[in-house]
């Protein structure tokens, strides 16, 4: 059997957790198990493989260049130094500011919060009298990251491949809701409706839309069809 090899272009389903090296600690995970574990869980958030077509940038660029080195069906550790992931960290994006600045906005520092200041994020890592330290780094800079990564499927046909853009754009409703049919130059997407009336629906479309147009460029036109039904049962035919 031939081992299966990934290349730019492929479309995969992963599963990973991502940790920072020097302390252990597990900021990201698409496993509910390893999220509930780590004290990541969060409510409504979806946890399932991710789909990840190889070399377009979905993940960051040391994660997505190490994918042809990886099989289907194993567990791969990459490990990826600050200057390929979150940067350096920065002393200049250290700051001192008034209390007051924030005081003011009724936020109450406390360490390690995160605090929105002149329009940007921080994190607080001291609070003084009148004066409060703020970290404008990424949280992640100047940080190792190891992820463990799972390749579980490789996605063959052109079905398969469709699905997966669709549930990307809308993972809040099952992927095998959505029908859709082929012909010439047109898909059409017969929406289930669960997601007639889901918030940013219109910007999802459109993004499916792109998706399949970017990776299937033979395809010049995805319609959307909504179908609305009354309640009366009709007489089944028999």
């Amino acid at each position: 059997m031939m081992s299966m090899t990934l290349q730019k272009g492929d479309f995969i389903l992963i599963d990973y957790t991502a940790r920072v090296k020097e302390t252990g600690e597990v900021f990201d995970t698409t496993i509910e198990e390893t999220a509930k574990k780590e004290r990541l869980y969060k409510e409504g958030e979806i946890y399932e493989p991710k789909l990840i077509v190889v070399g377009e940038g979905w993940v960051l660029k040391a994660l997505d260049e190490s994918f042809p080195n990886m099989e289907v069906g194993k567990t791969s550790s990459v490990e990826i130094p600050p200057e390929k992931a979150f940067g350096e960290r920065d002393s200049e994006k250290v700051k001192r500011v008034p209390l007051k600045h924030l005081t003011s906005k009724g936020i109450t520092p406390n360490l390690g919060m995160r605090v929105e200041y002149d329009g940007k994020l921080a994190i607080v890592r001291a609070v003084g009298a009148g004066r409060v330290l703020l970290d404008f780094n990424p949280p992640l800079a100047g940080k190792t990251l190891i992820y463990e990564v799972t390749v579980q499927k490789k996605l063959e046909t052109a079905k398969e491949k469709i699905v997966a853009l669709i549930h990307r754009r809308i993972p809040s409703v099952e992927a095998e809701k959505f029908k859709f049919t082929t012909k010439q130059k047109t898909v059409t997407i017969e929406m289930p409706e669960e997601a007639f009336y889901l918030e940013g629906i219109q910007v999802a479309k459109r993004g499916i839309a792109l998706d399949i147009q970017r990776f299937f460029p033979e395809i010049t036109t995805v319609k959307f069809v909504e179908t609305f039904k009354t309640e009366t049962k009709k007489e089944e035919k028999t």
